[in-house]
């Protein structure tokens, strides 16, 4: 892939895209109906502290408010949440690794998440629980490779004082001692602006820059494993996606959900075809071939910005979603093409040099070569629709440039999920900045009568309320700056 120098495309240099609300965030008409099967992001790369092993990341259940209770956001127990790896370049899963969820409660007397301070998985305050199963699927053998608990949504510092212990005590290794997993909630490592839909921000550029998933957490599942039991024979490529199936009350699986590159189902499936993209097959993806090879986005671009679109057929375009890229992630013996993440695990990782725009930023360990959790696929997915790899180099992007929260440097390496807690100063929402109190007043992170129009009988009741998450006697007049 050439890299070229990247120039400034002067006032443009904030353009981002559209139609994406998110990377794959209700990206589709019936997934955007049911959350719990929804896959938001998938990443792929080189392990930084074990260049040996290969972490996939796969997040589901967009848009968590941190203080959605009282049930917040279990895994579905009716679901197969699927991680399929193709190792030999034909377009079909090789290897499935399969997370299945059960759900308990400690008790259903009450309507509480947690009735008190949670210290530990096993603490008999934590009332809502769930583990996960770990299945993989080999030529139709199937083999449980991990059990554990999942950590749970992190309600708030009275009930969870220390997430990060939570967090920790989930970590599980494989049956074999060669792998890791990590099942709960996150930060959304996703980062852009979102505010595409007022004519690609504002007609003008006047809306751009705000991170607006900021603030907000996903369910992730992290998966570690040793790079050559995802790869075939001296091939160091792989290709990965995800799908979530859905029981029906046939008892049959449905798939209603799946992911391979960011922002394919957003910006290059058109709606006639986006929700038999989640239902289909890899294999299967010529039908959708018109719409990579004489793309949508370049066309809206040009019509509201007058950049002129890059010629079609987009040949580029197809190495960077169907294919890979010659010498780069294409697989050696490729036999058909397919839409998925493909990561060349020879590659190290880039350590202190490691550049947010992946390979067009000089960096062949980043995306579209896999995808690590820092890199801006928002900006590369422009810069390459709009022509940097046909000769016309450009510098334009959203102006979000990084996640609102430090990733890890070590395994689950995704960030802190943000707390319920109103007193979270770290969390990218906290009041009292935006925030007015019901009666008018201002909110200072404290209940009292006079803050509150609940008579002062009652105010006990919601302070337990607010410190649970459950509840707030705040309300957002205008949305903080998150970014």
């Amino acid at each position: 892939m050439a890299t070229g120098a990247l120039v400034a495309a002067g006032g443009f240099a904030a353009l981002g895209p559209t139609g994406a609300s998110a990377s794959s965030h209700r990206e589709a008409p019936l997934i955007a109906g049911e959350p719990q099967y929804d896959a938001t992001d998938l990443y792929a790369f080189v392990s930084p502290d074990d260049p040996d092993s290969t972490t996939i990341v796969a997040n589901w259940i967009p848009f968590e408010e941190p203080t959605g209770g009282p049930n917040f956001y279990p895994f579905a127990t009716d679901a197969r949440y699927d991680i399929r790896v193709d190792s030999d370049g034909d377009a079909k899963a090789d290897r499935v690794y399969r997370y299945t969820f059960k759900s308990s409660y400690q008790t259903k007397d009450t309507f509480l998440y947690a009735n008190g301070p949670v210290t530990s998985l096993t603490d008999e305050n934590l009332n809502f629980r769930q583990r996960f199963t770990l299945t993989r699927i080999v030529d139709g053998k199937e083999r449980v490779i991990a059990k554990g608990p999942v950590a749970p949504s992190n309600i708030g510092e009275a009930t969870m004082p220390n997430y990060e212990s939570l967090r920790d005590e989930a970590i599980t290794s494989t049956m074999n001692g060669k792998g890791k997993v990590y099942t709960g909630q996150a930060d959304d490592p996703f980062f852009a602006d979102l505010r595409v839909f007022d004519l690609l921000y504002g007609g003008d550029l006047s809306e751009v820059g705000n991170d607006t998933l900021a603030g907000y957490n996903v369910n992730t599942a992290v998966l570690q494993l040793p790079s050559q039991a995802l790869t075939e024979g001296d091939d160091p490529v792989f290709g990965v996606w995800t799908t979530t199936s859905k029981k029906t009350s046939t008892g049959k699986y449905q798939q209603v959900s799946r992911l391979g590159n960011p922002l394919v189902n957003e910006v290059v499936i058109p709606l006639k075809d986006k929700d038999t993209f989640n239902a289909s097959k890899p294999v299967d993806d010529p039908q959708f071939l018109s719409s990579v090879t004489d793309p949508e986005l370049p066309k809206l671009i040009e019509a509201v910005y007058g950049i002129e679109a890059p010629a079609t057929p987009r040949d580029d375009l197809v190495s960077v979603f169907l294919t890979g890229v010659d010498g780069l992630n294409q697989p050696a013996n490729l036999t058909a093409p397919g839409e998925m993440l493909r990561l060349n695990t020879s590659i190290e990782p880039a350590g202190s040099s490691e550049h947010r725009l992946g390979v067009i930023g000089g960096d062949n360990a980043g995306f579209p070569n896999g995808r690590r959790l820092g890199d801006d696929v928002i900006d590369i997915a422009l810069q390459v629709v709009e022509g940097e790899l046909v000769g016309s180099p450009n510098d334009l992007g959203d102006a979000v440039n990084s996640n609102e929260r430090d990733f890890g440097s070590m395994f689950p390496y995704v960030a802190m999920p943000h707390s319920g807690s109103a007193v979270d100063e770290e969390a990218a929402r906290q009041a009292p900045a935006g925030y007015t109190a019901l009666d008018g007043g201002s909110y200072d992170g404290t209940v009292s009568a006079g803050t509150s129009n609940l008579p002062a009988g009652l105010i006990g009741v919601g302070a337990l309320m607010l410190l649970m998450g459950g509840f707030g006697f705040i309300r957002r007049q205008a949305a903080p700056n998150r970014g």
